[in-house]
């Protein structure tokens, strides 16, 4: 037997032990466990239970896989590192999202491997080792860099919401500044309102608040919520709002300023992306339309000229 045949049934045998395991370990309850959880939720039904428990399970194994991907904790305890800022601004604020999101990129890190190893055995694809062991590491590879790719699209994502939403929001703020609130109960009284239409950014606007009732300094909360965000406007933002209140300026002045601005900038990207779609459609209308205009016009054409022209030339 061939080093690849040993290699593709190790790794079988590899991913079929760790699933069954997985599964009479963690997510198959013992009894004394469900004495348990029966005895602290008994009015919760069992479903809803079962499938909680196995969450929680799943999430304790992937914590237990995070080590195997690197540590992402910042020299600076008290600062935080560059992947928990990332998961901030993607609206992930758990405690617990590093360990999972690195417990992920260890989990396909070598699920991937597993899988193409599989494949290959299955579909019987013989390649020479070199070509082989190359689509493992590619496969592993594309198994550590993809919750990465996710995250950056959960970014994104979160970014372009909350830039699309910070003008109404900034709008509401300066009314209630104007009618008599001072800043930290306008900030709550902004996120109150706009729960139904922007939820992200309420969450936002909310979680200012609290750290405010909690004690912090306007500056240090307002500081926070941009780095939470992480938009370059909400940084222009805090700076014009700490230098009002350091200042005595008027917030409701500045506020409208502001806003325009970013009203301004967000019509001026409407009309970029306006102004770029007829020549994003000009690769469909050449690779698609085209040809299926062509054929259908001169389909007929070329039929009439192969069943009549054609013989006439030959005879």
């Amino acid at each position: 037997m061939s080093t690849l045949n040993f290699v593709v049934l190790g790794s079988l045998l590899l991913l079929v032990a760790s699933l069954v395991y997985l599964a009479l370990n963690q997510w198959i309850p013992s009894d004394f466990e469900k004495r348990r959880l029966g005895l602290m939720e008994p009015s919760r039904p069992a479903a809803n239970a079962w499938l909680q428990r196995m969450q929680s399970k799943m999430t304790a194994w992937l914590l237990s896989l995070g080590p195997w991907a690197g540590s992402a904790t910042s020299e600076d305890a008290s600062q935080p590192s560059a992947l928990q800022i990332k998961l901030l601004n993607a609206g992930i604020r758990s405690g617990l999202a590093i360990s999972v999101f690195l417990g992920f990129k260890t989990l396909l890190t070598f699920l991937l491997p597993a899988c193409f190893a599989a494949l290959m055995w299955l579909f019987q694809v013989t390649w020479p080792d070199l070509m082989f062991w190359t689509g493992l590491m590619a496969s592993a590879a594309a198994g550590y860099y993809t919750p990465d790719l996710v995250l950056h699209y959960l970014v994104k994502k979160q970014q372009k919401i909350l830039f699309h939403a910070v003008p109404d929001a900034l709008d509401l703020m300066r009314l209630c500044v104007q009618a008599g609130l001072g800043l930290d109960a306008a900030i709550e009284r902004v996120g109150r309102e706009m729960r139904l239409s922007y939820p992200q950014l309420s969450d936002e606007f909310a979680l200012t608040g609290l750290e405010l009732r909690a004690g912090s300094s306007r500056a240090q909360a307002l500081r926070h919520l941009s780095l939470r965000m992480g938009l370059s406007d909400i940084e222009g933002l805090v700076s014009m709002l700490i230098q009002a209140d350091r200042f005595g300026t008027s917030i409701g002045e500045s506020l409208e300023v502001h806003s325009d601005a970013l009203r301004t900038k967000r019509r001026l990207i409407a009309e970029e992306a306006a102004a770029k779609l007829p020549i994003k459609l000009l690769i469909p209308l050449i690779f698609c339309v085209f040809p299926a205009l062509m054929t259908v016009l001169l389909g007929p054409v070329v039929i009439s000229i192969t069943q009549h022209l054609f013989p006439l030339v030959k005879n």
